[in-house]
């Protein structure tokens, strides 16, 4: 039980709560002597009890709306939009430092539960998973996770959130502004947090590892993302195909490549997509970027995934294997295209003479046959090919190599 005393019941300015200023108010109450050993006064950290939540919620209550009548105006609406990290407030003192990482705050109070943070103190324990927090608002901001309601709505394209702030986040997209800049590659961004984060890259800072195979990451979601590989669950399932995905944001993108609407379409080729994504990889072939570099052999690819598997050749590992004839592939796609050969199934279909192939690639090279362009020439004697393989054959003539030997 915690005793709240008050010096004198006459002088009312001694009592426990000074309203006028909220951040100096003192908590007075009676302890055993063994209530707390001297290590925990030093301290100063708070032991939160069941019979002081009500106090704090009244202390808290007062607070916010002293808060609220402090901060300034003066900030943007896309600022407003953002986190609290990025609400710029004017002519606030923040008093109050932390010794061991140098955050300033406004109020004493604010201070104590920061330093629960380093104590590794998590008093707010969450009633139905267990999950433990420093401060209380975090607790309450965590509950609406198991809460199927989502009352904040967006009224541009009907997504749904469960907070307030992350409605205000999502709403940005929608703007297209990106005010917070990077001042080392000028990345821009919708958000403060997502600066800080990205700055990380620029420190090589990547504190969260992977306990599997060691791979770290800038962000803790990056890493919740990346043990999924290592897990054989798909969890994300298409409606119209079956097909099942690891992550969430594969199986949106996969859904629309059953709609017939492609909106975003190439300026200089005329092909459509039905991602935006999707068109602005498709603009660095035309512009011959290629700003993903592997680092062990120079080549360069217009796409991160693309690098990806290219990368994979570097290994030398076949992961993936036929279980009818035992030949090995790199990778998981090159293995189902494999299958399609026992299973007889031949889907691309030349238009002009009616041959079948197993993949589009195929496809594709064998309707260069039917074509009179030989867009590939030498640069040494002027002869033209229809493909790029029979110009690299033609110009081990010009280097004199002759790369097969008769063995006997």
């Amino acid at each position: 039980m915690v005793f709240v005393k008050e010096e004198n019941a006459i002088e009312p300015e001694t009592c426990i709560i000074k309203h006028e200023e909220p951040e100096t108010c003192v908590i007075k109450h009676e302890e055993p002597e063994t209530g707390r050993t001297k290590h925990e006064k030093q301290d100063g950290l708070m032991k939160v009890k069941e019979e002081r939540q009500d106090l704090n919620e009244v202390e808290e209550k007062h607070q916010d709306q002293k808060d609220a009548e402090e901060q300034s105006v003066n900030y943007s609406e896309t600022e407003r939009s953002c986190s609290q990290s990025s609400i710029q407030i004017t002519d606030v003192k923040r008093p109050f430092s932390c010794s061991q990482c140098g955050n300033t705050f406004k109020h004493k109070r604010s201070l104590v539960y920061h330093t629960l943070v380093h104590a590794g103190i998590k008093p707010f324990s969450c009633s139905q998973c267990g999950k433990s927090f420093t401060q209380k608002k975090q607790l309450n901001d965590h509950v609406l996770v198991h809460s199927p309601e989502k009352p904040f709505s967006c009224s541009q394209c009907g997504n749904t959130f469960t907070r307030k702030a992350n409605l205000k986040s999502h709403i940005i997209i929608h703007s297209g502004e990106k005010p917070f800049s990077c001042s080392q590659c000028g990345n821009t961004f919708t958000c403060k947090g997502s600066l800080k984060n990205h700055m990380l890259i620029h420190a090589g800072i990547k504190p969260f590892v992977c306990a599997q195979c060691g791979k770290s990451f800038v962000q803790k979601g990056h890493l919740k993302i990346h043990l999924v590989t290592h897990s054989s669950k798909k969890p994300f399932t298409c409606s119209e195909c079956g097909r099942s995905f690891t992550q969430r944001n594969q199986l949106n993108d996969h859904v629309y490549s059953h709609s017939t609407t492609k909106p975003f379409s190439c300026s200089q080729c005329g092909k459509c997509f039905s991602l935006e994504k999707k068109l602005n990889e498709h603009v660095r072939i035309h512009a011959s970027q290629k700003p993903f570099i592997c680092l062990q052999c120079g080549n360069s690819f217009t796409r991160k995934a693309s690098l990806n598997n290219h990368l994979i050749i570097h290994t030398g590992k076949k992961p993936f294997s036929c279980s009818e004839c035992g030949n090995t592939f790199k990778r998981k796609g090159c293995l189902k295209n494999h299958m399609l050969i026992h299973a007889g199934i031949k889907r691309f279909t030349c238009a002009q003479c009616g041959k079948t192939f197993t993949q589009k690639g195929h496809l594709n090279v064998h309707l260069i046959t039917h074509s009179t362009e030989k867009p590939f020439t030498c640069s040494q004697c002027g002869n033209t090919f229809k493909r790029k393989e029979c110009l690299r054959s033609h110009m081990l003539i010009h280097t004199g190599k002759k790369l097969f030997t008769c063995s006997v």
